[in-house]
């Protein structure tokens, strides 16, 4: 099961103040130091956080993978197949948000993606597409032909903090099983931390790659990044983290998934 760490939470730490640190470069280091199997970044519009001269050099430096998340515009389509990030992840964007608050909407916009797909695919590009677990949303992906999804867990994680997490872990769930079946790689990201992490990890064995940064960020003020890397690779290697509420394990042992 792979870790990717994004560190654009990095970046915004350094935009905050227009200084020259703290350097993404040195996060992504001290991640894949740590364990990391993937860098992940996203290179937005309005240039919020991580730059162009961010995504060319980790593209020079990184040694595991490298996850570009963008929308699909063809400015960044055109940055995209001139840098050549292993992993393009098509994502909705927009500017008055904090963060990527949903899923791409494929079946509205599948006729327009499909080309962005293909030129993506066609300068060696693995394509992963940021959907809602949601089945008309994946089987429009399946069309389109990626090598991927990434399955949005915003309305889970949010679910977990109410603990009510049981329709939003099936919806993922059943999602996963499709895409399993389509042959489709699957990762899983957005508002994952070290406990909610926890009850995917246990329940859902399709899924083979986390994204997480927020909480990871957030961790490594305390105890440092290589170390809050290191501990959220115990949570997918099914080590119970030492701040787990139980909630993930109770709900394996009573909940049906079926």
């Amino acid at each position: 099961m792979r870790l990717g760490v994004n560190i654009d939470h990095i970046a915004t730490l350094r935009q905050a103040r227009g200084t020259r640190y703290p350097n993404p470069l040195a996060a992504a280091a001290l991640a894949e130091k740590a364990g990391a199997d993937q860098i992940t970044i996203h290179l937005r519009e309005d240039r919020r956080h991580i730059q162009d001269e961010d995504l060319q050099e980790l593209r020079r430096s990184v040694q595991t993978l490298l996850n570009l998340e963008m929308a699909a515009t063809s400015e960044m389509l055109s940055i995209a197949c001139h840098v050549k990030p292993d992993i393009v992840t098509l994502v909705p964007e927009k500017r008055e948000e904090k963060t990527t608050e949903s899923g791409l909407d494929v079946v509205r916009w599948e006729t327009f993606l499909s080309p962005c797909v293909e030129q993506l695919q066609s300068s060696e590009i693995e394509v992963s597409l940021f959907i809602d677990p949601n089945l008309e949303q994946l089987e429009a992906s399946i069309r389109l032909g990626v090598d991927r999804v990434e399955f949005h867990t915003g309305n889970f994680a949010e679910a977990y903090d109410r603990e009510n997490f049981a329709e939003p872990c099936r919806a993922l769930k059943n999602a996963a099983e499709v895409a399993r079946r389509a042959n489709i790689a699957i990762a899983a990201g957005h508002g994952l931390n070290y406990d909610n992490t926890e009850v995917l990890v246990r329940n859902l064995p399709e899924i083979e790659e986390y994204n997480i940064g927020h909480s990871i960020v957030s961790r490594s003020v305390f105890v440092g990044l290589e170390q809050a890397v290191k501990e959220m690779k115990e949570v997918l290697q099914g080590c119970r983290h030492p701040q787990s509420k139980n909630k993930g394990e109770s709900f394996y042992d009573h909940r049906n998934w079926s």
